[in-house]
């Protein structure tokens, strides 16, 4: 049987918030069979429990945010999303004296470490998995999003910026997760902006705590962090790291492929609620025999 999964034991770190630029205690709790990922804001007069799901995506300018019906918010959740979806993490409490995630080193990689370090613990209930069974697809003038049924999981994404960072090397890749790793093709890609962008992002209260330790800046025609980029892709790859995080709000692991053309998060995010407004579209499945699951899922790490 492939198992659902949580944490052997809480794991804390702290940070600043990309946007907000406040630092942020972030604690991950190991929860029970089928609790989902729900993140606790625990700096309130009481504490106010929202879990990651698509109707709750609120605010999607530069990130995933997710907003309650009170309007507590819990902001930038895409790299943690990420990690947690490329780790096979289930069932898990967040818990933030914040608003908003902390951004670490603009990628993923940080947080995939916090979980491995504590540790990951299967649980004796079935992982559910969403399996696709027709293809479905948003388009936005020239941008669009689309799933499409695939035995195993694959995200594919192009990027287009009229700049010469850009154009040196194509932005354009497809990971499949069965000849792929996430730790080693995906976590490390940072997130990424343009010096001419600040401006605006700041006066909208935007970016508050970017800088060159985490995040990617590009001015007119290079890259300025010190060390360079990661990858020669580095802009795209970060770009399928966020889509991860995204689709994993949909609280279960995809059986499909993904691809995506200029899309970002609100596209992302329109495409689960479309997902989830089309039940004849998809099915949930578990599987009792591992051998019997997509191979892409035979990948993810072992628990540790």
């Amino acid at each position: 049987m492939i198992q659902q999964r949580t944490l052997k034991a809480p794991i804390s770190a702290s940070g600043v918030g990309l946007h907000s630029g406040e630092r942020v205690k972030l604690t991950l709790l190991p929860a029970a069979p089928d609790t989902g990922i729900v993140f606790r804001r625990v700096d309130l007069p009481l504490p106010v429990e929202i879990p990651a799901r698509p109707d709750l995506v609120n605010d999607t300018r530069l990130s995933s945010t997710l907003v309650n019906a009170e309007g507590v918010r819990v902001a930038t959740i895409e790299h943690l999303m990420s990690a947690l979806a490329g780790l096979g993490i289930d069932n898990l409490v967040v818990e933030m004296d914040g608003p908003e995630t902390p951004i670490m080193d603009g990628s993923s990689a940080p947080f995939v470490y916090l979980l491995e370090t504590a540790g990951i613990a299967e649980q004796a209930v079935p992982k559910r998995f969403i399996r696709l069974k027709k293809p479905l697809e948003l388009v936005e003038g020239d941008k669009w999003v689309r799933l499409t049924p695939h035995e195993g999981f694959s995200v594919a994404m192009e990027i287009q910026f009229n700049h010469p960072v850009f154009q040196r090397i194509p932005q354009k890749i497809c990971i499949d997760f069965a000849q792929h790793s996430y730790l080693d093709e995906v976590s490390r890609a940072r997130t990424f902006g343009f010096m001419h962008e600040v401006e605006y992002m700041r006066a909208n209260g935007l970016g508050l705590g970017g800088n060159l330790d985490n995040a990617i800046v590009i001015d007119d025609d290079s890259v300025l962090n010190k060390d360079g980029l990661r990858f020669g892709d580095e802009f795209v790859r970060h770009k399928i790291l966020d889509a991860i995080g995204d689709l994993y709000i949909v609280g279960h692991p995809l059986i499909a492929a993904f691809s995506g053309f200029k899309s970002g998060h609100a596209m992302n995010n329109a495409l689960l609620r479309q997902l989830l407004a089309t039940p004849d579209a998809w099915e949930f499945v578990s599987f009792t025999d591992p051998h019997d699951a997509p191979s892409s899922f035979h990948r993810v790490p072992e628990p540790v």
